[in-house]
């Protein structure tokens, strides 16, 4: 769908703030290198327009998770270091370096087999990944030990960086990641010198220790709050707008929605809005969240269905609540992390759900002319 005003629901990205979270993480980390991860198709938002926002600010090294993604960037950052965080997955080493990607080496078995590509004929950019603790990917500290005793499995090998990953960046006095940071340091000092990377969007706010070399932030580059209970330095980069479709009289003793979870307690005008658990609006959410027409609240009532939910407009002047306008789903009154919160999640997978909806129709502000 084309026309905005056709449109059930308009999800907005502000791809000039996207590029300002970013600058503004640089300048935080500086003498570090600020990376950006867009993995998911950059949070779900569109990496072939987000990823060119972030080049024109400055940005030259990118993460992604999975090698299409890393392949499809490249259409659209011909020069930038792409890194891929599954590292080499048997018989792709090929296409990795046909499309010049990084990829994020996590086991011996990933180093052997891109290590024998790269003596079969040019030398191939490569990224350790070592885990202190997280027990996800990378390599164990017997492993780095293995590696430390027998550096020839780096031959061919152009060593850009060496990273590991906390598991409890977003909670600061945990002393896991004071732990985690000396594990890495030490495990780093036994490999060839390459930039050291420890910190994502969370860690940054730790403090300068964590900075090491680079940073390699995704959530707060997107708006997301980087350190619960805390205000959020990052600029809001989405919004959602729905549609109310109809507006109908109710009162007691009738419900609203599937189920007849919510109860009539008082005469009533309920909006009905194009939006559902299909577009990543998540059904948890159910009798629980809030929508805004200007600054006027309207409780959600009733189940979030697959394609509609229900607010109860009563409080907002008739005026206003009425088919054809629009309803603030997310934006300035209504931020990710407490929508998220409403559904008992959190702002990450509230964002990419909602960026993975395929119906909205999008509208992209600002980014490189």
């Amino acid at each position: 769908m084309t026309d905005p005003d056709r449109a059930d629901a308009v999800l907005t990205i502000d791809l000039d703030a996207v590029a300002a979270n970013w600058r503004k993480l640089q300048r935080m980390v500086e003498p570090a290198l600020c990376a950006a991860v867009v993995k998911a198709d950059a949070y779900g938002l569109g990496a072939d327009c987000v990823a060119p926002a972030l080049a024109a600010a400055g940005c030259r090294s990118y993460y992604v998770a999975q090698l299409d993604e890393g392949i499809a960037l490249r259409r659209h950052l011909a020069a930038a270091e792409i890194a891929v965080f599954d590292g080499v997955l048997p018989g792709a080493e090929a296409e990795l370096a046909q499309h010049r990607l990084v990829p994020v080496l996590n086991s011996l078995d990933q180093i052997d087999r891109w290590a024998a590509l790269a003596r079969g004929g040019q030398e191939l950019p490569a990224i350790l990944h070592i885990d202190t603790g997280l027990n996800r990917l990378g390599l164990s500290s017997g492993e780095v030990e293995r590696l430390a005793a027998e550096p020839g499995r780096l031959a061919g090998l152009a060593l850009r960086a060496v990273i590991s990953h906390l598991a409890c960046a977003d909670r600061p006095d945990d002393p896991m990641n004071a732990a985690q940071l000396e594990s890495f340091r030490r495990l780093r000092g036994k490999l060839p010198p390459a930039r050291a990377s420890i910190a994502s969007s969370s860690a940054i706010f730790l403090g300068p220790a964590f900075h090491l070399d680079e940073v390699r932030p995704g959530a707060a580059l997107y708006g997301l709050r980087p350190l619960p209970n805390q205000p959020n330095p990052m600029t809001q980069v989405i919004a959602l707008h729905a549609q109310i479709l109809q507006v109908r009289d109710v009162d007691r003793p009738m419900t609203v929605g599937y189920g007849a979870t919510y109860p009539v307690r008082r005469p009533s005008r309920i909006a009905t809005v194009g939006v559902g658990y299909a577009d990543g609006y998540f059904r948890a959410l159910s009798n629980r969240s809030l929508g805004f027409i200007g600054d006027h609240p309207a409780p959600l009532v009733g189940r979030v269905s697959m394609d509609l939910v229900t607010l109860d407009v009563t409080d907002v002047p008739a005026a206003l609540a009425r088919p054809g306008a629009r309803i603030e789903l997310v934006g300035p009154h209504r931020a990710l992390d407490q929508i998220a919160a409403d559904a008992g999640t959190i702002d990450y997978e509230m964002l990419t759900s909602l960026g993975m909806g395929q119906r909205f129709h999008r509208r992209y502000l600002g980014g490189p002319t």
